[in-house]
């Protein structure tokens, strides 16, 4: 057994950002953690902390690394997870006054920056969106996509669908008295057009205008016929015009004045390591307010947010905390809680414009795919690779357990035996085809006879999608295809992805209200080339149809339809190799408040970080718990 040579600390990946469409997060090379493409600063995990576990010759304490060969099978692996938590310097526990003061962790940064533009995506503080602007409808993804109505009470599509109007509630002020009117809100739209910068959800292409019917009624004409627009509109959260239309620059302006719409718009204190966000004098919803003030410590890092969470310091937050039955729930079984409901799919794409003949061949033929499939022991990639945390996903449409809702049975029904753990069948799937191991080397060949060797590649140090692509290799080397890992730096990974520079990778998707997004983002041709999402780059004009007729209706019913049959097509083809959920991170403490969502009450998705509008839902449900 080779003996591990040197500690080489690394970042870790533990999953990805489940907001809406299109969010993503820059790289900092510099950075202490290297991050996701993707990942919110929240989700880079400290280095060097955490767990010391072996994968085959090479142990591992969480994210830091020993090099050496790893021929021992990573199903083999015990060990036991060992909290490290940084004890904070004294006086950093946050003492509540005589207000609701709920504490919470949307962000981990090393210090906070005061900035509260709503159209900057970069240096905004986490609690600007929602809980200082609220947004005119709020789509409860959990639940099929339910309008809970904000600041609009209403929406209506025309006849021909081209045109859509918002009506605004009676009364609505903003935080200084000054009404909300639709002209507001037409303000804030021609603000963007005016500024490209400021539109971050990209809406302008597809709009033709936007006009105020009256005082309270908002028209938005659209280029096309787009039901799934609507989710990218409501994300354009309206802004006072009284104090923007004064604003010479604003893609820099830091809006001071905090002039909002929501819950939260009054700043009690800033520093760069705590920010106090407290209740608006003229919320239009202040019957349901019941916090105070929200608090925002500065945590740098998991270890940080786990030594203030086992002291109970903590109300809402979401971070990877290592054992968390002992490390976090054990601390305050009564009160400590977590719940990680489905997020994002991870799957593995095969480079179907592949160069390599052999690849070419086995990665276009359905059977090759499916054998594929059948290798992957997707209990074992959630047990061991993701520590229990992520969710199986063995849909044959990689539909997902949070869009259940719009499962079609008849697929599972067909190709369920397709995502089962099965060697022997999957063996016996590819003898069928014509694969076999004709010049006897212990791996199989085409059935033209051309070799099959690829390397499946993952970013170095995401050590759950690392130990994910291992478990994926042992499976087919024990199918006798040849396969192997690379580990190229994610934004090496993310090129290669786009550029189709690739044999086969671990790669996600993000997701949107309905599983139409996140299936468009990776399966739709015309995606090919400009996301990473894309990364099979899959073509099937059936499906690219069924895609976008699922956009030209707002008819429940027909929507059902269109999904049904876009389960179908992918589930028959199986493009892409679905194995499990990121979860979605969340953790509470009930000792001052009460009301948070979980699995016995699942009212919406429960995160406390930015791009889930449905946490304005959940600051709303809390209630202080009485002395």
């Amino acid at each position: 057994m080779a003996i591990a040579k040197e500690i080489k600390p690394v970042s870790c990946h533990i999953g990805d950002f489940d907001g809406f469409a299109g969010f993503e997060s820059a790289i900092d090379e510099k950075a202490p953690v290297t991050l996701s493409p993707w990942l919110p600063p929240q989700y880079a995990l400290h280095k060097g902390a955490f767990a010391t576990r072996r994968i085959g010759n090479t142990q591992r304490r969480g994210c830091a690394k020993l090099e050496g060969n790893q021929p021992m099978s990573i199903k083999l692996i015990t060990g036991a997870l060992m909290a490290s938590a940084l004890v904070l310097p004294a006086g950093a526990a946050f003492a509540q006054d005589d207000r609701a003061i709920l504490t919470a962790v949307p962000q981990q940064l090393t210090s906070w920056v005061e900035n509260y533009n709503p159209f900057n995506s970069t240096t905004v503080l986490p609690t600007v969106l929602d809980f200082m602007y609220e947004p005119l409808v709020v789509f409860n993804a959990m639940h099929g996509g339910e309008a809970e109505y904000r600041l609009a009470e209403s929406y209506e599509y025309s006849d021909d669908l081209l045109s859509l109007t918002f009506v605004l509630r009676e009364g609505l002020t903003w935080s200084d008295g000054e009404p909300i009117t639709a002209e507001d809100v037409v303000f804030t739209f021609d603000l963007i057009k005016e500024f490209p910068a400021l539109d971050i959800r990209a809406v302008w292409p597809k709009l033709v205008g936007v006009e105020a019917v009256d005082e309270r009624t908002v028209r938005i004409d659209m280029t096309e016929v787009d039901a799934g627009l609507i989710y990218q509109l409501v994300q354009v959260y309206p802004v006072p015009e009284h104090v923007w239309a004064e604003v010479e620059d604003p893609v820099t302006y830091t809006n001071p004045e905090t002039v909002g719409s929501g819950p939260l718009t009054e700043i009690d204190r800033f520093t760069p390591q705590e920010y106090i966000q407290c209740r608006n004098p003229n919320y239009w919803d202040a019957e349901s307010l019941h916090v105070d003030c929200m608090r925002l410590p500065q945590l740098a890092n998991n270890d940080q947010v786990l030594s203030a969470a086992a002291n109970g310091e903590l109300d809402w937050f979401g971070s990877f905390l290592p054992d968390i039955e002992r490390t976090y729930v054990g601390t305050d079984p009564d009160n400590h809680g977590y719940w990680f409901p489905s997020g994002s799919p991870v799957f593995f794409s095969l480079n179907l414009e592949t160069d390599d003949a052999g690849l070419s061949e086995a990665f276009n033929d359905v059977a090759f795919r499916r054998a594929f499939s059948m290798a992957m022991d997707r209990e074992a990639m959630v047990d061991i690779a993701g520590y229990g945390y992520p969710t199986a996903n063995d849909y044959p449409s990689g539909l997902g357990r949070a869009y259940h809702s719009w499962n079609n049975p008849e697929v599972e029904a067909e190709y369920g035996q397709f995502t089962e753990f099965d060697i022997e069948a999957a063996r016996a799937l590819l003898e069928e085809a014509g694969y076999s191991d004709s010049d006897g080397d212990g791996f199989i060949e085409t059935p033209s006879g051309a070799p099959i060797a690829f390397d499946i590649i993952v970013p170095n140090g995401w050590t759950d999608w690392v130990n994910t692509v291992q478990l994926a290799v042992e499976g087919l080397n024990e199918l006798g295809i040849n396969a192997t890992m690379q580990t190229p730096e994610s934004p090496a990974w993310t090129d290669q992805l786009i550029a189709g520079d690739f044999d086969a990778a671990i790669n996600s998707v993000t997701t949107g209200v309905t599983p139409h997004y996140f299936m468009d983002q990776a399966l739709h041709s015309r995606h090919i080339g400009q996301s990473r999402f894309q990364s099979a780059r899959y073509s099937n004009p059936a499906l690219d149809e069924a895609l976008d007729a699922f956009n030209t209706t707002v008819d429940p019913d027909e929507q059902t339809e269109y999904m049904n049959e876009i389960q179908m097509l992918i589930a028959e083809d199986m493009p892409l190799v679905f194995v499990f959920d990121n979860p979605l991170w969340y953790e509470y403490n009930t000792a001052r408040f009460t009301g948070f969502f979980n699995a016995d009450n699942p009212v919406a998705r429960p995160v406390v970080y930015a791009g889930v509008p449905e946490r304005l839902l959940h600051l709303l449900a809390l209630r202080p718990v009485e002395d």
